[in-house]
């Protein structure tokens, strides 16, 4: 498994869960609760995109990378038709523990509490195979809240589980993420993108999915220059998505791309924008110019990287977050601070927030000799209790040995 170093508040370096740890914490819970040995096991990771954001449900490009902080999932099938499912993650809202009976034609499963049981059923209702029954119990490394996608690793992570017990497979790992992506839309009242669902399905070690969100094609990018890596700074300050700020920039970029008889904002150009500025509110314009600008972005920021040239990547890095902060107006002071500080730091080449932004994490490109240094002047800088994670791309989803 690809390595990953945690530093928290305190600066000391610790390992993150060994995807092993996991499985053995999850089976002991399984026994304890069902009163039998889990027989499959399977994880999926979350990620952390590293340039790319707001961009998915514009159908423009993403470019995100799977990390080794993982959702796994322990259980068996039964036939007793209930699904029985235990949480041990502390910060879930509760109960902690669930049952449900499996989809029928007459009685479909519908969202209720506790919200994070949602994810499950909706992927259990997007399942095209007949289930049942199961008893499942889910741990996770992944931070809850932080941006770094712990709702689609834990759709993920279902649905493959459900593959495992049933013995029926996706029939293309797109028709698999785009399941999960429709699980959060009906049962977490979520509208996001592609993006989330597509990597930690299909993420592969040392390398970043450079991701078309029209198409749904992806393009695997070498990310292995031992010489420079991420490092993912989480703010520690929480967010909800499914508030109302995600739904209104949604609509402000759909109204933008009507306006400009566009059918999104991937098919317009910023020349088509300032042609436009005066048929629009300016909060629309702004939210139009970073997307148009981002997708952009994107496509040069893939190509540098691919060049070894850092420097002008990582000037991309901050460009979007500034247009993050400033025109689509989803960082916070924290995550400015977080960002600021990072570009203090000789050997950055740029920094920027990720994930859907008001909290969470940011990512920072900086040379593998300059970490310490990134890590111990954003512990003097920040106000907060920030967690880093060193670490390199990692393997999506995958059944693993119970």
């Amino acid at each position: 498994m690809p390595w990953i170093i945690v530093i928290g508040e305190n600066g000391m370096a610790s390992r993150v869960p060994e995807v092993s740890s996991l499985i053995s914490e999850a089976k002991s819970a399984f026994l304890a609760t069902f009163g039998e040995e889990a027989n499959v096991a399977v994880s999926a990771p979350g990620r952390v995109n590293i340039i790319g954001e707001h961009t998915d449900y514009n159908d423009g490009f993403v470019f995100p990378m799977a990390l080794p902080l993982v959702t796994v999932l322990v259980g068996r099938q039964t036939k007793s038709g209930l699904c029985r499912v235990k949480t041990l993650t502390d910060h879930a809202d509760r109960p902690l523990q669930v049952e449900f009976k499996p989809p029928s034609p007459s009685t479909p499963l519908k969202p209720t509490t506790p919200s994070w049981a949602n994810y499950i059923k909706g992927v259990v209702a997007n399942f095209p195979g007949v289930i049942s029954g199961f008893d499942v119990v889910i741990t996770t490394s992944v931070p809850l809240g932080g941006g770094l996608s712990s709702s689609a690793s834990l759709e993920v992570a279902t649905y493959t589980f459900l593959e495992a017990i049933t013995g029926i497979k996706a029939k293309s790992l797109k028709e698999k993420a785009l399941a999960c992506q429709k699980a959060e839309h009906d049962f977490a009242n979520m509208p996001c993108g592609i993006m989330d669902q597509f990597i930690s399905t299909m993420g592969k070690q040392r390398n970043a999915l450079l991701i078309d969100c029209r198409s749904l094609e992806s393009t695997l990018v070498p990310l292995a220059d031992p010489s420079v890596t991420f490092v993912i700074t989480n703010s520690n300050v929480r967010h909800n998505l499914s508030g109302t700020e995600y739904p209104v920039r949604r609509q402000q970029c759909f109204a933008a791309a009507d306006i400009m008889g566009k059918k999104s904002l991937r098919d317009a150009t910023l020349q088509d924008l300032e042609r436009y500025k005066t048929s629009m509110k300016e909060e629309v314009y702004r939210r139009a110019r970073h997307v148009i600008s981002e997708i952009q972005r994107t496509k040069e920021a893939v190509c540098l990287l691919e060049k070894g040239d850092y420097l002008t990547f990582g000037k991309l890095m901050t460009d979007s977050h500034h247009s993050l902060k400033n025109d689509y107006e989803v960082s916070c002071p924290e995550l400015d601070e977080l960002v600021e500080a990072a570009l203090e730091v000789p050997g950055v080449f740029g920094a920027r927030m990720t994930g859907g932004g008001f909290g969470g994490c940011i990512v920072t490109l900086v040379k593998q000799e300059s970490v310490d240094s990134l890590i111990s002047h954003t512990l003097q800088k920040y106000g907060g209790k920030p967690t880093f994670y060193v670490c390199v791309p990692s393997e999506g989803s995958q059944l693993l040995s119970v």
